[in-house]
């Protein structure tokens, strides 16, 4: 059987622009570089393996995660938590599989709302909820979280958040179809506005009016549990920086506790972790060092794969309040950087070892042919993910592919393209501003040029103007500021060699 040959720089040189370049549907196939981490990210996908990702920060590693939880099979439990009327600070956990849930959902839908196909309901609805493509109008199923016939997103993409390698609002906007129901309003034959729910049903879409939800909210008094984990729910979470209970879950504090008829019961106290909400799939964590302690109960989350829930304030009415083994049978993936390493506790780096693999990512990537054709790549991603600026002519990106070498070269790396790409994407960001502002309908190679001159670190822009940055600290404060910083009293006596 014959492979496909790879895309090569003369296969696209001449294209117009990045609008004619392809951008693979498989996520794993839009990381640039980084071949050995991919291979190893599907084994980790296909075998539920813990990966530790070694490298500085903005080359893929979050990324990495995020396509991990795509390759996964979509979550087949629910988890809730029910009263326990024998000993109510003592909850009650159940384990709904799909079919369950599933039935259930059917039997409440049944006796309220009106079922109609998706393309009976108003367009702006469909799409919220994850019915209609808003790129192609066509429509497919909300289980498909990008559109069957021209392979888009159907789900507007989020804003970048600090944590976020190469693509990753992108995927962190895929979660599963987008929203589950869209409230608005509709005006009745009498003229009064009344609010109307519509909801996935399955193929179909539910329709609830006022008197529907009335009803159903009558029924939900009558239950006595509550759901803590949802069939529906995104296999990608990201805990960087989490707090104890984000990470291992709480009870609300209410300072009547459970009292009849004035606190709140201990079973709707209970609040799932990170490592409850990631049961069936990746638990991401980068920086994992900066944990400290918690490193232990990450690690008794992975051998166990159950975890209790109980009140950590020792303070708080819910500090008595615990429900036993919860499952948070999930991958884990921990990115750090090659200093941090030895703050990783050595047990949970043996049990990363032992049930997974450790991969040390790249810097940077050959200068080929194949290479600077999947850099041309990585701009038309960058752009379509921004969404904001327009195609860049190949021009620009022989530009970008310039300064990919320029940046490796910093790095030691000859014949070579950086794959520090979250810087590169800023550059692509700034050079799509100045087109947009000058009105352009492409980035040009001029317009890469001078954002490379705006995209300049700060410390790159204060050794320019002042010669180092030592002068510059001395013209930027105070002679009472001198005194008190040790940077500048143990470092002013050396010369700019040193610092270059």
């Amino acid at each position: 059987m014959k492979t496909k040959a790879a895309v090569t720089w003369d296969d696209i040189k001449d294209f117009e622009s990045t609008a004619q370049i392809s951008i693979p549907l498989d996520p794993l196939d839009r990381v640039l570089g980084q071949e050995e981490a991919i291979s190893l990210a599907k084994i980790a996908a296909s075998q539920r393996r813990h990966l530790l990702l070694v490298g500085p920060p903005g080359t893929g590693k979050s990324m990495i995660a995020r396509a991990i939880s795509m390759h996964l099979p979509k979550p087949r439990t629910e988890l809730r938590i029910a009263n326990n009327p024998e000993n109510p600070e003592r909850p009650l956990l159940q384990v709904l599989s799909e079919g369950e849930v599933l039935g259930e959902r059917t039997s409440v839908q049944e006796s309220v709302g009106l079922l109609i196909p998706p393309e009976k309901a108003p367009e702006a609805v469909a799409e919220k909820i994850g019915y209609l493509c808003k790129h192609c109008k066509k429509y497919s199923s909300p289980s498909e979280y990008s559109c069957p016939i021209c392979g888009k997103s159907k789900i507007d993409i989020g804003p970048e958040t600090p944590f976020s390698d190469l693509l990753g609002n992108m995927f962190g906007a895929m979660n599963y179809g987008g929203k589950e129901r869209v409230n608005t309003t509709r005006v009745r034959p009498d003229g009064t506005e009344e609010t109307v729910v519509f909801e996935r049903a399955g193929e179909q879409i539910r329709v609830l009016d006022e008197k529907a939800l009335a009803k159903r909210r009558e029924s939900d008094k009558n239950t006595n549990h509550k759901t803590l984990v949802k069939l529906e729910r995104n296999p990608f979470v990201l805990a960087t920086g989490a707090s104890e209970t984000e990470l291992l879950g709480d009870v609300r504090h209410d300072p009547y506790g459970g009292h009849p008829g004035l606190g709140t019961p201990a079973y709707d106290r209970v609040v799932p972790g990170s490592i409850h909400e990631a049961n069936e799939g990746v638990l991401f964590i980068d920086e994992i060092s900066h944990l400290g302690d918690l490193q232990r109960h990450i690690l008794t989350a992975m051998q166990e794969r159950k975890f209790p829930i109980m009140g950590r304030n020792p303070q708080s009415a819910g500090a008595s309040v615990k429900v036993e083994d919860v499952p948070c049978d999930f991958i884990l993936v921990a990115a750090c950087n090659i200093q941090d390493l030895e703050n990783i506790l050595s047990p949970l780096r043996s049990r990363i070892i032992g049930g997974g693999y450790e991969v040390l990512v790249d810097i940077a990537m050959p200068d080929s042919p194949e290479n600077r054709a999947k850099y041309a790549q990585f701009v038309a991603q960058e752009i379509y993910i921004d969404g904001k600026i327009p195609p860049a002519t190949m021009d620009a990106v022989e530009v970008i592919i310039e300064e990919g070498r320029k940046r490796a070269r910093g790095d030691n790396m000859r014949n070579a393209l950086t794959l520090r790409l979250r810087e590169m994407g800023g550059l692509i960001r700034a050079a799509g501003d100045l087109a947009v502002v000058e009105g352009s309908e492409l980035i040009t190679a001029d317009h890469v040029i001078r954002a490379s001159e705006r995209a300049k670190p700060a410390e790159q822009q204060i050794k320019e103007r002042y010669g180092s940055y030592t002068k510059g600290l001395s013209k930027d404060i105070s002679e009472s500021q001198k005194e008190k910083s040790p940077y500048y009293m143990e470092n002013e006596h050396l010369d700019d060699q040193i610092y270059r």
